[in-house]
């Protein structure tokens, strides 16, 4: 029998491989935009995104084993599914309309609803809010460099 934990670690990883449905020719305008000189750690987002979504699957988890199958659970279920969904939105969303703007957006609706989901979870268990933290610190983080990268190419915005 399947477990709560994965199922929703399978819609997860569903989710983020959704993320993967882009055109080569995209990529190859991200890979032409100038990036900000501190941006050293680039090679390394893969590794923190991982992390993110982790966390965000068990926190999600966590908060499901607390009230399994109530109505307030489902709730938040469906917060973390939107939360997921825009942010993994992000990159084709970006690369096919090949505008930072709608990444920066995208990213700062990601930030706010990360900290609205944060704060709805830390009442029902410490642990599910503290497994968001990750994303509650990167969320920022990517959509600054996505801002700082809109001032570097104008042309992209």
């Amino acid at each position: 029998m399947l477990k709560p934990w994965m199922i929703i670690g399978g819609i997860t990883l569903l989710l983020a491989l959704a993320s993967l449905f882009f055109r080569p020719r995209d990529t190859q305008w991200a890979k032409n935009l100038n990036r900000p000189k501190w941006l050293v750690f680039e090679p390394l987002i893969p590794v923190i995104w991982t992390i993110v979504f982790t966390g965000g699957a068990l926190s999600a988890a966590t908060v499901w084993e607390k009230a399994p199958g109530s109505f307030s659970t489902w709730l938040l279920m469906g917060l973390y599914l939107l939360l997921e969904i825009v942010t993994v939105a992000y990159i084709p969303a970006t690369l096919r309309s090949r505008n930072l703007k709608i990444g920066t957006t995208l990213g700062s609706s990601g930030v706010v609803l990360g900290i609205i989901l944060t704060l709805i979870v830390g009442n029902i268990s410490g642990l599910a809010a503290l497994l968001l933290l990750p994303y509650i610190l990167w969320s920022p983080v990517g959509t600054y460099i996505t801002w700082e990268m809109m001032q570097l190419n104008p042309e992209a915005t």
